[in-house]
């Protein structure tokens, strides 16, 4: 897995990113406060058989920031930009959180592009509660206050390996750039609809999976992103919260490796 860098064209500066394997290209992108190492599972297990990139998002690891105010749309541009300046066309993408809404934008924008999309622990159509409390987090977060405890709290378990994997988290959690994190975390908080109307003309094979006790990219949302769709599928992962890529490595990467074996034309899957 080698850690690389690129000049982007279009104002967009510098992207980070791993790269590991051969094969049929997988793109990864992962959630507000990490960066691509938090896919270091993932680059070992699927590199074994396809050509993984994990592109560091915006304003986080070795990548530039967008402007203060930049929305889902923004990032989704960014990641086309992104992949033409890596020369890659036809992809599997995949993406954790905030990941996963880029990926639904880019795969709604995009859809020659994509060959299939995986969104792990994706949020949909928050209730007005859920929306009210990350909009107050993403301003509570531009006003400089910055709260590592918190979603860490909400992410893990007691568990050792959960508390092995916590650790990791607030390791890059506490590095991040606030700026990044905090025009990340706004577009976070605004994204659950931006492209929600659009899911259900997603073609591609999708797979939702989520933790069965992840508070905020609930079970019911993963069930409603594949139901929307023609050849949707979810799974929820037992005893599992929000960092189900690091904490439930075994079953995650089965459920990648299975939905990259997937042909892309289905009929619909429950």
């Amino acid at each position: 897995m080698t850690l690389k860098t690129l000049q982007l064209s279009e104002g967009y500066g510098q992207l980070g990113y791993r790269e590991a394997g051969e094969g049929d290209i997988v793109v990864l992108i992962h959630g507000v406060g990490m960066q691509s190492a938090a896919w270091g599972p993932q680059i070992d297990a699927l590199s074994k058989t396809h050509h993984v990139f994990a592109l560091d998002m915006p304003g986080h690891g070795l990548t530039s920031h967008l402007p203060e105010g930049a929305q889902v749309c923004d990032y989704v541009r960014w990641l086309r930009t992104a992949l033409q300046a890596l020369n890659l066309q036809k992809i599997s993408l995949a993406g954790h959180s905030m990941g996963a809404l880029i990926a639904v934008g880019f795969t709604v924008t995009y859809p020659e592009l994509v060959e299939r999309v995986a969104l792990l622990n994706g949020v949909f159509r928050r209730d007005p509660d859920a929306r009210a409390a990350v909009e107050d987090r993403a301003a509570q977060i531009r006003a400089g206050a910055f709260d590592v405890a918190t979603p860490l709290g909400r992410w893990f378990g007691d568990s050792p390996a959960e508390q092995d994997a916590r650790d990791q988290v607030a390791e890059w959690l506490g590095s991040v750039d606030h700026a990044g994190y905090a025009t990340a975390y706004t577009a976070f908080s605004r994204g659950d609809t931006y492209y929600a109307d659009h899911v259900s003309g997603i073609e591609c094979p999708l797979l939702a999976l989520t933790g069965e006790g992840d508070p905020n990219s609930t079970p019911a949302m993963s069930r409603a992103m594949a139901q929307a769709v023609q050849n949707g599928h979810a799974v929820i992962v037992a005893g599992h919260r929000h960092m189900v890529n690091l904490t439930a490595v075994d079953t995650v990467n089965h459920e990648l490796e299975t939905w990259l074996s997937t042909p892309c034309a289905l009929s619909r899957t429950a």
